[in-house]
């Protein structure tokens, strides 16, 4: 990635997290909203956060984009402690075994008009995010 493009992400990226994602998080994981969220813990802290996501149902969990890549926050406390919730369509739903996949994986699950709007948008990571035991 240029540093251009990745300079511009980190910009995005700051602006979301300090003005958008409080005010998208008073309706995140509600039903019918397009936005979910997902609740996760500090690795060091263990204190509890919030962070707004698009995920996508797929049939053994969600998949969710990862636009920022997978060094943000959110995504390594999850990946560190193996566990969390989302909330999503009106329902809170645990999760476990976070583990970052490719487009050609994370694609493959999904609807079409879903599929196309990940893929016009050149997501290359996402996180699979299990609902079921295996």
């Amino acid at each position: 990635m240029s540093v251009e493009k990745t300079a511009t992400l980190d910009a995005v990226r700051v602006i979301n997290k300090h003005l958008l994602n409080p005010m998208v998080l008073r309706l995140a994981g509600r039903r019918h909203f397009l936005v979910s969220v997902i609740y996760h813990a500090g690795r060091r802290s263990a204190k509890a956060y919030r962070t707004p996501v698009i995920a996508e149902r797929v049939h053994d969990g969600f998949v969710v984009p990862l636009p920022y890549g997978d060094r943000v926050d959110w995504v390594r406390n999850l990946v560190a402690h193996g566990v969390g919730s989302i909330g999503h369509d009106g329902k809170t739903i645990a999760v476990h075994n976070p583990s970052i996949v490719g487009a050609d994986a994370a694609l493959a699950g999904m609807k079409p008009q879903r599929r196309r709007i990940f893929e016009r948008l050149g997501v290359k990571a996402f996180i699979h995010l299990d609902t079921k035991s295996h």
